[in-house]
């Protein structure tokens, strides 16, 4: 077929080059802009964009699809279908309609449940025991269109956004694949309204650890929050991420380190912090971590 495909971050590169394998013609790449990034603060093209260009496809990055000029070059790309994979702008009803097939979206849910921008970071922030991939013939309204195929898979107790993440892109890969090959046999399946629950962009408000939280709520925000934003505490005026831990037996008065291996006290049960980042440092395993910041037993999580 001949598509546009519409992706921006890292989670969509695997997607890209699926479509190159399975014999796709790429008749346009567009993804967000530029954006300044790294210490330099120089605009860095996004993931999709650099993948394009070393693949030698043609990349758009407008700020904006509503403009008629826009739209009227998106039309001219004369595409069978387009695939929509974390792209990051709201596409109009015009771009919508202008391939021959419409547009399908990858979304990293079970739809109806998880709409939205978050859904990886808030299944696990849930404790949901599955997610998976949605194949979505694509609509106005957010994430509301019906469903062409879909796959599931279990959350590991102590896996991450990241890891979760790396599993779901190869799955979407996959599945678009076979959408695609199956598009004139699939039907449609029409989202049930019951089950619909929103994932809000993540606020960073969200990510300073409260330890007065059951240990469950604790190593769910921990994990759901890795790699980025990423949960953290204050120790010393220092800001330290929690990038990986797991629930563990102990007890004591909410943020105090019970050991130490950096178990902590929460508002019921423990939880083992297993890989950290200081600000302006590297992530390190626990082990590697106390040898340099040696928060002591008995130490208050919650001064700061």
């Amino acid at each position: 077929m001949r598509i546009v495909f519409m992706g921006t971050p890292e989670f969509s590169v695997s997607v890209l080059d699926a479509l190159v394998e399975a014999g796709h013609e790429i008749a346009a790449v567009y993804s967000q802009p530029p954006r300044p990034a790294g210490r330099g603060k120089k605009d860095r093209p996004s993931p999709v964009h650099a993948r394009a260009e070393a693949l030698g496809l043609e990349v758009r990055t407008p700020v904006s699809l509503k403009t008629a000029e826009a739209q009227a070059d998106f039309a001219a790309l004369e595409a069978d279908v387009a695939v929509v994979v974390a792209y990051g702008l709201i596409l109009p009803q015009t771009i919508l309609d202008a391939p021959e097939r419409g547009c399908l979206n990858i979304h990293a849910s079970l739809l109806p449940r998880w709409r939205g921008a978050a859904p990886i970071h808030r299944a696990i922030m849930a404790g949901d025991a599955q997610t998976g991939v949605c194949i979505m013939q694509m609509e106005a309204g957010l994430d509301t269109g019906p469903v062409l195929l879909r796959d599931a898979l279990d959350i590991g107790a102590e896996e991450t956004t990241a890891q979760l993440h790396d599993r779901l892109a190869i799955m979407g890969a996959g599945l678009i694949v076979e959408a695609l090959e199956r598009l004139d046999d699939l039907v449609a399946e029409v989202q049930p309204e019951e089950g619909v629950i929103y994932a809000e962009k993540i606020d960073k408000a969200e990510a300073r650890i409260d330890w007065t939280r059951p240990a469950d709520e604790v190593d769910r925000l921990i994990r759901g929050l890795s790699p980025f934003p990423g949960a953290w505490f204050e120790m010393d005026g220092v800001r330290v991420k929690v990038l990986e831990s797991r629930l563990v037996e102990g007890a004591g008065p909410a943020g105090e380190v019970i050991d130490e291996a950096l178990h902590i006290a929460c508002g019921e049960g423990a939880v083992a912090l297993t890989r950290l980042q200081k600000a302006g440092k590297g992530a390190q395993d626990v082990d590697v971590f106390q040898r340099g910041m040696q928060i002591a037993v008995g130490a208050d999580l919650n001064k700061g």
